[in-house]
């Protein structure tokens, strides 16, 4: 069994010597058969170099693409390397090499997907802005999977070549919960195990600023309910909508009983039809969309 441990990194110069030398560690006193290897995604610094030097195989991205195009690339790399499991780890060195262990003790007892909670486990340091946006993502993904997910954001997860190859991703904004939401549609095993969750030493390249991270974030939650649930997401706009109408013509009621007539408030009254046949429209596009979603 051939298990491949692939890094998505970008400029981790400082960094990706020892994850990988601590990789190696791990792997290496469990006799498993396994490769390492990095996605560089375009750094500037000495990332693809000092990842070579370590004993990884390096793949490295002309630009930086991100971590969703990152993550894409990982897993075509790792089929055409043959891996059996998939063990995906973050750059930075917040995950230990330690734990890998028990992701992949998780799948040989049958699970096709492992992810390590932080949540379950322990957090060393996290700022409060990502607490709250991990754990609204991670209540999306529970409710439309219906299954609770504590972590679904997690930089640190375990998966068979069977997901891999059967889960396309193509969300370039939420791949971490599309792989999640995916993996439960098409029945597969999901399991979390706790596990430890370092302090970064030096600022995050991806949270600079904390504003523009919560408005991503809610963007993103918008966008998960929106291709996983479109009915729930259009309904629910569009029964609002229709409800402010129906309020609208309750109002214009009472002025044809109690008042001056509705003739008299002919604009209001066309407004109110307006509203309804546009709240009306939405409910019927979120049934159609809900016909095609992925």
């Amino acid at each position: 069994m051939k298990i491949i441990v692939t890094i998505p990194a970008y400029n981790e110069a400082q960094s990706i010597g020892s994850l990988i030398k601590g990789i190696k560690d791990v792997m290496g006193r469990g006799r498993y058969n396994y490769n390492i290897l990095v996605v560089d995604d375009g750094s500037t610094d000495k990332t693809a170099e000092t990842a070579k030097r370590a004993g990884a195989v390096v793949y490295s991205h002309p630009k930086n693409y991100g971590l969703a195009e990152t993550f894409k690339t990982e897993l075509k790399k790792c089929l055409e390397l043959k891996a059996d499991i998939i063990v995906h780890i973050d750059a930075d060195g917040q995950y230990l090499p330690k734990e890998i262990s028990k992701l992949l003790k998780e799948i040989n007892n049958g699970y096709d997907l492992v992810l390590g909670s932080r949540f379950q486990g322990k957090i060393e340091h996290m700022p409060l802005i990502n607490r709250i946006g991990n754990l609204a993502f991670s209540k999306v993904v529970s409710g439309i999977t219906n299954l609770q997910i504590s972590d679904a954001q997690t930089g640190f997860r375990a998966f068979t070549r069977e997901v891999a190859e059967s889960i396309p991703i193509t969300s370039n904004h939420t791949y971490t919960q599309e792989q999640i939401i995916r993996a439960v549609k098409q029945k597969f095993r999901i399991k979390e195990v706790p596990i430890y969750f370092a302090k970064r030493d030096g600022r995050s390249r991806l949270i600079s600023n904390p504003f523009s991270y919560a408005a991503r974030a809610l963007i993103n939650i918008i966008r998960t309910y929106r291709d996983y649930e479109p009915l729930k997401f259009f309904g629910i706009i569009g029964s609002l909508i229709f409800f402010i109408g129906i309020l609208l013509g309750l109002y214009l009621v009472y002025f044809q009983f109690f008042g001056e007539g509705v003739f008299r408030h002919l604009g209001l009254m066309m407004l109110d039809i307006l509203v309804l046949s546009i709240g009306l429209q939405i409910i019927i596009f979120g049934f159609l969309a809900d016909m095609e979603k992925k």
